[in-house]
């Protein structure tokens, strides 16, 4: 039975989504999100992150966590560095949690989920519902973005199988 748990971050909400199954098929699958307030530090807001997510991780002992790439938006370029402070502890958490790591270009999860790598997140939450035949809709978006790479992860693995 592999586990692969994908994680989307985000200052203001990092989606975290799970997906467990052997060989070619997803047997279960959950999601959710941390939050955090904008009014916090950015300090106390990150270790908030860390702390939920390396909680979650020791919980689950999953194979393999899936972490959306960085990316920076030329306009945005404030956010990119801020994105960078959010993976960055990510991947602590990941790495205290034994799980092997891979992080994946998000435009890959978006193109194996939904057939192309510029969807936007209404056709990625689409996709992803209908993949696991999932009869709401997912929400919020980052939950939907993380069961995308949770998803890519689970079957990259699982066709190489290296786990």
């Amino acid at each position: 039975m592999l586990k692969v748990i994908g994680i989307d971050p985000g200052l203001a909400g990092t989606g975290i989504g799970l997906v467990q199954g052997d060989g070619q098929k997803i047997s279960a699958y959950s999601f959710g999100s941390i939050n955090t307030d904008k009014k916090d530090s950015l300090y106390l807001r990150l270790n908030l992150i860390y702390t939920q997510t390396l909680d979650f991780l020791c919980q689950q002992s999953p194979d393999i966590v899936v972490l959306e790439d960085i990316f920076s938006l030329k306009q945005y370029p404030n956010s990119g560095i801020t994105l960078g402070k959010v993976t960055g502890v990510l991947l602590l958490a990941a790495y205290k949690s034994g799980a092997s790591i891979h992080e994946i270009p998000v435009k890959e999860a978006k193109k194996l989920i939904s057939g192309t790598g510029s969807a936007d997140k209404y056709q990625v939450e689409k996709s992803v519902r209908h993949f696991l035949n999932h009869p709401e809709e997912i929400r919020p978006f980052h939950s939907s973005d993380a069961l995308a790479l949770a998803i890519a992860g689970f079957f990259r693995c699982a066709n190489a199988k290296t786990v």
